[in-house]
């Protein structure tokens, strides 16, 4: 039994790894896709296996061979999509993070409701292996009490006026810098770790670039079992960074680099280093767990609710109203 599945947005990340998932996997077949340029929507589509392409989503969703979409557009378009998706009945897994705004979120949580469609968001790093184990270490007492969480996202991001990626820097379309961009992914990791997260500070900055959105931003956390957390994360920095540490009342776990998957231990009594790499494909495990929520009618994992989470942290974070965005300004 296979799912079948539009993919609405053929950019960067879709191209990467979306598209060959939904191509590859065995419970998945991408029987279409859309893309605001036809000429492009038709090569794209034949380069990833499609048998069908269209210049405009709306006569995707009218499409009734396809049962699922994978909203793989720019954040300011996951609204729109994932509304008629679910009007539509058909089941829609979104690009991170789930929308600009909670009020957005709440609107397309209430349209998959009400359509009785599952909502998932791709938070895929809520499957990295290493990340399973770092909860089973805290778990087993190893580090005794964690206290203290420690996260470095840093990506150099300095791009021409055409770059493909430029709409990052808008915004009205990105709604943040890589706070938004990429670090919701990292509050993910960490509230997937120590759940709720309770109290937040931060501070955003423009340190070397003169643009719309931060460069720099670093958000203070105290979660609700205890523990505090630090997030950093910059477009400014020549070095990159991937890192996650976890300090507890009796030793400590350090990951150098979070989507590699090496782990380092150290308690008391010991000191070792593991592996635990992602899947080749990073999306893989995250539209395998949507399909399978379709097929046993239960919630992803990484679900609609989970997108609205870290969404309520980001606007506390940038201290913005829930209609700092809103649709039509």
């Amino acid at each position: 039994m296979k799912l079948a599945w539009g993919l609405i947005g053929c950019g960067d990340i879709a191209r990467k790894r979306v598209a060959p998932a939904l191509r590859d996997l065995m419970e998945c077949d991408l029987v279409a896709v859309s893309r605001g340029r036809g000429e492009l929507a038709e090569s794209f589509a034949r380069e990833f296996g499609a048998k069908k392409w269209y210049s405009n989503w709306r006569e995707l969703l009218q499409d009734d061979e396809i049962d699922a979409v994978y909203v793989a557009t720019p954040v300011d378009l996951h609204a729109a999509p994932t509304i008629a998706a679910a009007e539509a009945g058909k089941h829609v897994l979104c690009e991170k993070p789930l929308a600009l705004t909670v009020g957005e979120c709440d609107q397309m949580l209430a349209a998959c409701r009400a359509n009785n469609v599952k909502l998932g968001v791709a938070y895929y790093r809520h499957f990295y292996p290493v990340v399973g184990r770092i909860k089973e270490v805290i778990e087993s007492g190893e580090i005794g009490t964690p206290v203290m969480a420690q996260i470095n996202a840093f990506e150099w991001f300095n791009p021409a006026s055409d770059h493909s990626r430029a709409w990052l820097l808008d915004r009205r379309r990105a709604g943040g810098g890589p706070m938004f961009d990429f670090g919701c992914h990292r509050i993910e990791v960490l509230t997937n770790i120590f759940g709720p997260i309770s109290e937040v500070k931060a501070m955003t900055a423009n340190v070397l670039f003169a643009r719309e959105v931060e460069d720099t931003a670093t958000a203070l956390f105290q979660f609700e079992r205890g523990p505090c957390g630090v997030l950093t994360v910059t477009h400014a920095a020549h070095e990159p960074q991937d890192t996650l540490r976890i300090f507890g009342s009796q030793g400590s776990i350090h990951v150098p680099v979070l989507n590699e998957g090496t782990l380092r231990v150290v308690s008391t009594q010991d000191e070792r280093i593991e592996s635990h790499p992602p899947a080749a494909n990073w999306h893989a495990p995250l539209i395998q767990d949507f399909v399978a929520a379709v097929f046993d009618d239960r919630e992803p994992t990484v679900n609609g609710e989970t997108g609205r989470s870290v969404a309520m942290i980001e606007e506390r974070i940038y201290d913005l109203p829930s209609n700092q965005f809103s649709q039509g300004d």
